[in-house]
């Protein structure tokens, strides 16, 4: 019998906020995405064996990794400007 297992990465866009990018020095968009690296078996993904969040620039693709904290934060704050 042949047991087929590994890790597949996916990736969740959680929130869009705008700033000025570190790397391209530009007041642009900046996605906020979830990284989650889940154990697979039979190319099924099963449950997460880690967790990170990186911040995206629009403009020129520069990522910046943030703390859990900062994402939901992020949230945060675009759930208000979206309601206003």
């Amino acid at each position: 019998m042949i047991l087929l297992f590994g890790t597949r990465l996916s990736s969740t866009i959680v929130a869009i906020v705008s700033f000025v990018c570190p790397f391209c020095s530009q007041n642009v968009a900046q996605r906020v995405i979830k990284l989650a690296n889940r154990f697979t078996v039979f190319f099924v993904p099963l449950f997460p064996v880690s967790t990170r969040y990186v911040n995206e620039c629009t403009n020129c693709g520069g990522r910046t990794a943030i703390s859990r904290e900062q994402a939901d934060n992020a949230v945060a704050w675009a759930s208000t400007r979206s309601a206003a």
